[in-house]
């Protein structure tokens, strides 16, 4: 036995120093080839798990930052925490809140959140850590108990004007014998529905304390965000009256799709919305900016946030990045303006494989970092708060994608290797669309390949401006990406963009 032993060891040690001689062999080789591995996000991003307090049930609802660093959290069960990033503290703020999904930081010792029944202010006067005034800013919206009713946000405009979006009722339960508001039937038939003021609304705060009705026809609007001009922007679920999940550009007056709301509208006559032909609620609605096409892009989009670091997160300062539910990404917002109207692209902002799903709440620290609250809450998704932080080094990325009268400009991080650049395989053009119609979801409609024609290089080398076989107003342009390669040798891995042409220049 002891023989057999020895033999066996001999022969182990000879197995494994032959598979180390070889791959020493093969990594000489592969420099000798100046063959380097593919590119990834986890050199360019350090992903951290937040510790939590042992027993919370860390279903994320909206995240922020005091002016004094605190790292300020709601939880979907009610509790808002502080956390000290020096010592590694949780502390308890507040508590007894109903479902807060959104918050804004006034100062040090004070919060707006908004929770399912309120707009509420939440203080601490004695300044010991804790709230002790929690003080009712608005409730002057309907309450039906329907489990779906969801309230979200508030953001402030530049002129001290609040936002906030209030969900529609779902039929898959029914509302309570006590509700707040004027109780309206016409809406009820439908999938979503509106039977209380003003579900499916965006709705506007003045200084003047008055919350007004801003724009209609939003289903679930689980974020809300302005961009570095102050145009405001909302996000929306899939679902019935929403082929895919979207994001649009909200002004006040307007109409954005799901006419459950409607019936809230002054001018809008006694009838069922869902009765109306769908082609005259389509002649009706504002559409969407960015489409996230289904399945593989964006599933639930969360709240968009503009990237104002100054640099610190790297090189994105200016976009706009949105949460998913159901991906291990944000999501880059690459917008423009056509005939006066915004569109625009969307692209995985990728982090790593350390980065989790159910992307809820997103807020950039003092330090650039970016914070990242997620929730499942019986949805697809996870629990928890990371923290992202950029390394500090550049990776090949598009920057840009605009739309010209032939094809797209595509603008990318670095020079690109020219040959590389110049190779039609390395661009792979589909276009499709969503139907907009009563039903849940939709299908892409009319799918088609669209071959590029030609491609120009810049003389920079940063810019590459494709010409395509065909421009189609109403379609998704989606681009599947090669093996793009930079003049130093990186590789471009997020290669998935999607731009949503509604207007041809």
């Amino acid at each position: 036995m002891k023989n057999h032993n020895m033999l066996h060891n001999k022969r182990t040690f000879t197995i494994q120093f032959s598979c180390l001689f070889a791959l020493l062999l093969f990594t000489s080789s592969l420099k000798a080839q100046n063959i380097t591995p593919k590119d990834s996000a986890a050199n360019y991003y350090e992903v951290e798990n937040i510790t939590l307090p042992d027993g919370l049930v860390a279903e994320t609802g909206a995240i922020g930052f005091m002016p004094d660093g605190r790292f300020v959290a709601c939880f979907h069960r009610g509790e808002v925490m502080m956390y000290n990033q020096k010592t590694k503290q949780w502390k308890m703020f507040a508590e007894g809140l109903h479902e807060p999904l959104g918050m804004m930081v006034i100062n040090n010792h004070e919060i707006l959140i908004m929770q399912r029944p309120e707009l509420t202010r939440v203080k601490d006067t004695d300044g010991d850590g804790v709230a002790d005034v929690y003080q009712t800013v608005t409730d002057d919206f309907g309450m039906s108990g329907n489990y779906h009713e969801f309230a979200f946000g508030p953001i402030a405009d530049k002129q001290g004007n609040l936002f906030i979006a209030l969900n529609l009722a779902s039929n898959g339960a029914g509302i309570r014998n006590e509700i707040r508001g004027k109780y309206d039937s016409l809406s009820r038939p439908g999938r979503m529905y509106s039977c209380v003021p003003y579900r499916g609304w965006i709705m506007k705060l003045g200084k003047d304390g008055i919350l007004k009705p801003f724009a209609v026809g939003f289903r679930s609007p689980n974020g809300l965000g302005f961009d570095a001009q102050g145009r405001l922007f909302v996000s929306d679920n899939q679902g019935d009256w929403l082929g895919t999940s979207k994001l649009f550009h909200v002004e006040e007056g307007k109409f954005y799709g799901h006419p459950a709301g409607l019936i809230w509208k002054e001018d809008f006559p006694r009838v069922v919305p869902i009765n109306l032909p769908v082609a005259r609620l389509d002649s009706m609605r504002t559409k969407e900016s960015i489409q996230f096409p289904h399945g593989y892009f964006a599933n639930s989009p969360t709240q968009p946030i503009l990237e104002n670091t100054g640099g610190k997160f790297g090189m994105f300062g200016g976009q706009m990045l949105i949460g998913d539910m159901d991906h291990k990404y944000v999501i880059r917002l690459l917008m423009e303006e056509v005939s006066g109207a915004m569109q625009g692209a969307c692209i995985p902002l990728n982090f790593g494989s350390k980065m989790r799903i159910g992307n809820n709440r997103l807020a950039f620290a003092p330090d650039g970092s970016l914070w990242v609250g997620q929730n499942d809450h019986g949805w697809v998704g996870a629990r928890g708060i990371q923290r992202i932080t950029w390394k500090g080094k550049k990776h090949l990325d598009i920057m840009a994608m605009k739309l010209t009268k032939t094809g797209f400009d595509l603008t990318f991080s670095m020079p690109l290797d020219p040959a590389k650049a110049q190779d039609l395989l390395n661009y792979k053009f589909r276009r499709f669309y969503y139907e907009y119609h009563q039903a849940y979801g939709s299908k892409q409609f009319d799918v088609k390949d669209v071959p590029v024609q030609s491609i120009k290089l810049s003389a920079d080398g940063k810019t590459v401006s494709l010409t395509l076989a065909e421009l189609k107003a109403g379609y998704v342009y989606e681009l599947k990406t090669g093996d793009i390669e930079s003049t130093d040798g990186k590789y471009l891995f997020n290669n998935l963009i999607c731009y949503t042409l509604n207007q041809l220049r």
